[in-house]
């Protein structure tokens, strides 16, 4: 089962080419893009599972998800 880590959306500009950058704070480097907030959200997940399983080939431990204020 895949922890579930908070993900923030965030609006690009249409000078950058527009659509939605996605990234997961807990998981520093772990960031994917799409064209709707829904699309940028399923690709940070396909992210958050690559990201992960990179983590436990270089041997090293996957952070818990951090208790977050809305």
């Amino acid at each position: 089962m895949t922890p579930r880590f908070r993900i923030v959306l965030t609006p690009l500009a249409d000078a950058d080419g527009g659509g939605w950058f996605a990234e997961i704070p807990d998981l520093p480097g772990c960031c994917s893009d799409g064209e709707t907030p829904e699309e940028a959200a399923k690709n940070i997940q396909d992210a958050q599972k690559l990201w992960m399983k990179i983590q436990g080939e270089r041997g090293k431990t996957v952070p818990e998800p951090k208790g977050h204020e809305a």
